[in-house]
């Protein structure tokens, strides 16, 4: 096969803060179909991903989880790779944040860029997003909370360094102008530069000094590097790019990237920033930034607060890794949001899979055995309806290229579908069953099997890229060699071996509500059952008075080994109250935490000291133990949870 050069294909780097859902997951699959693709066509793909090991949330969650930022990210990094794995995804490089040659790459490029006057030091005040780790103006905020995922933010105010992207500007403005294909879709490009680049560009943080866990700015002892410069470089870092010059071999060969596969709600950061940062430390930009859109379940977000998450290992269990990947490729549009649930998913297993492709595969081969015992000849004896399922074939290899080329993968795999449905059709006009009854017609009986045969062959070759390990069991099925892309240019090039003499079946249908069942029974078997107090009215629950507070001081009790004391800060007033988490949190780890106190809870003596209120803490089972965490908040100190 001709090699047609070289692709560089990246997903966005995974926040290594907890478990991938489906809808995360949806982005690796989408990548990999895209990469094995350029490989069938005979480009020299590279394919990179990975993790996100950065930031305050990350520390956050470590602490809560009493284990340290790295023991805490090589856990969720070794998940995440695990899930995509699971899903076959052929990347050949998977970064980490945490890598230390892309530590020390960043630490450089902080550094150029502060040398050359891009970056300056001042001080930041602004709300604060953490789970997105974005600040934000008054003006951008949606209903007072963060305009992309929605959360609680919060006023900060520190020293920080900011890198000057107005100075950019411009520049940028006129390459994404010049350069049509940069942001897609089209409508990615429009909002980039109507909402965010024409009304004028504001210097961005870029460094942070009330966290730890991040990459060290080098000449400044109290800041670490904030999210996006780390983040971002990993699309040069894992190629072996160095600032002296020396780039690896891989970095000279695949730089710039002709695709950064993205969700679209962080768009912005790759097409405003990331390009930037590229102009600024003078390398080429990637030719291609491409953000999708979202997998919903039913019309909402997917959201592990809300309990409607799905998970790709659950929906792998049920279904098998093809049915997974041939779902949420097929059914995501290319610029609206897809939708998931359980039910969707066995509706279009039954009626694609099962029905069109998998009963098309079994009929054609338990046909080939019964009529001709698994080997077909080349004495064809044709008739015009042929040349109609010929040209179907060719075409849709025309099709699909030019979808594929456009990044509309759902409408290739709906093309490739068309095919099967056109070899099902083709069937039913030719009823090989009754030619079967004619010894006359054994000639056009032969001809009819190899056209379905080819046809199949056909579809299947395109449809490896999208469900590899089905593809490749089609290809044992028909004892095909000609499995590569070349192999398309005309329709005829089934070599007539002797089909496996027992067809597998490839889908089985499923009962829906037999599945359903199983499914909500295997789901709920890993969930609490809890045993609720009896109903309140709201009155007596108003009664309460919970507020948020800050832990400025915590020792242990020195007279009871599970009590810890706490001085909370309520911004109006200091109070010191007494929790037994002692066993379960080290004092000097809970410092500056935001707590949630009940304070209205009557004074009690514990042990000789007075505790003036509640923590509140939540239970949960690790290890066959029971483990008391608290609860915690970002809102203001004094804010009231009702």
């Amino acid at each position: 096969m001709e090699n047609k050069g070289k692709y560089y294909i990246t997903t966005a780097i995974a926040y290594a803060s907890g478990k991938p859902h489906i809808g995360n997951t949806y982005e690796i699959i989408m990548a990999d179909s895209i990469a094995r693709y350029k490989r069938l066509l005979g480009y020299d793909v590279r394919f990179q991903t990975g993790t996100d090991e950065h930031g305050q949330k990350i520390e956050e969650k470590a602490r809560n989880a009493g284990m340290t930022p790295k023991a805490f990210v090589d856990k969720q990094a070794g998940e995440i790779k695990r899930i995509f794995d699971l899903m076959n995804t052929s990347y050949d490089k998977f970064i980490r944040t945490t890598d230390d040659y892309h530590e020390k790459e960043v630490q450089k490029i902080f550094k150029k860029l502060y040398d050359q006057g891009d970056i300056y030091k001042s001080e930041y005040e602004g709300w604060y997003c953490t789970p997105c780790e974005s600040f934000w103006t008054e003006s951008q905020l949606v209903d007072g909370k963060c305009p992309t995922c929605g959360a609680e933010v919060h006023k900060e105010k520190e020293e920080s360094y900011f890198f000057k992207l107005s100075k950019y500007q411009k520049q940028l403005e006129e390459y994404i102008e010049t350069h049509p294909e940069f942001i897609q879709p089209e409508s990615r490009k429009n909002e980039m530069l109507n909402n965010f680049i024409r009304p004028g560009l504001q210097d961005l943080c870029v460094s942070r000094t009330s966290f730890k866990w991040g990459i060290p700015v080098d000449f400044d002892d109290k800041h670490v590097v904030y999210v996006w410069i780390d983040a971002l470089s990993n699309y040069i870092t894992g190629l072996g790019y160095h600032l002296d010059g020396k780039n690896d071999e891989l970095y000279e060969k695949f730089w710039p990237a002709d695709l950064h596969l993205i969700g679209k709600d962080i768009v912005r950061f790759h097409t405003i920033y990331w390009p930037i940062m590229l102009m600024a430390i003078g390398e080429p930009l990637p030719k291609q930034v491409f953000g999708h859109p979202w997998m919903l379940v039913g019309e909402d977000k997917i959201s592990k607060s809300k309990g409607n998450a799905i998970y790709a290992d659950d929906l792998v269990d049920f279904f098998g890794v093809d049915a997974v990947r041939y779902y949420v490729l097929h059914e995501m549009p290319f610029a609206q949001d897809g939708t998931i649930t359980w039910e969707l998913m066995i509706e279009r297993i039954n009626s694609d899979l099962a029905n069109v492709f998998g009963n098309l595969v079994n009929r054609t081969v338990a046909m080939t055995n019964k009529y001709f015992d698994g080997r077909l000849n080349r004495n064809f004896k044709e008739e015009p309806l042929d040349q109609e399922l010929k040209e179907f074939a060719l075409q849709t290899v025309r099709t699909v290229d030019e979808k594929m080329d456009q990044l509309r993968v759902g409408d290739s795999l709906e093309a490739i579908l068309e095919l099967f449905r056109r070899c099902n059709k083709y069937i039913d006009e030719t009823a090989p069953w009754t030619l079967a009854k004619d010894e006359e017609q054994k000639d056009r009986l032969n001809t009819v099997l190899y056209n379905l045969l080819e046809g199949i062959r056909f579809g299947t070759v395109l449809l490896a890229p999208f469900m590899p390990e089905t593809t490749e069991k089609v290809f044992a099925q028909l004892n095909t060699q000609e499995t590569s892309y070349d192999s398309l240019t005309a329709f005829g090039a089934y070599e007539c071996n002797k089909v496996t003499e027992k067809p597998e079946v490839l889908f089985a249908r499923l009962d829906p509500e037999k599945t359903l069942k199983e499914i909500h029974e295997k789901l709920d078997q890993g969930k609490v059952k809890i045993e609720h107090k009896p109903e309140i009215e709201f009155p007596e629950f108003d009664k309460v008075e919970m507020v948020v507070g800050k832990v400025i001081e915590c020792k242990k009790h020195l007279d009871a080994d599970k009590i810890l004391v706490f001085n909370v800060d309520f911004a109006y007033e200091q109070r010191q109250i007494l929790s037994g988490v002692a066993e379960f949190y080290k004092p000097e780890e809970l410092v500056g935490r935001k707590v949630i106190a009940v304070m209205n809870l009557k004074p009690r003596k514990i042990r000789g000291l007075d505790s003036n209120g509640m923590l509140l803490s939540a239970v949960k089972e690790e290890n066959g133990k029971e483990k008391l965490e608290l609860l915690t908040s970002e809102m203001e100190i004094g804010s009231i949870v009702c």
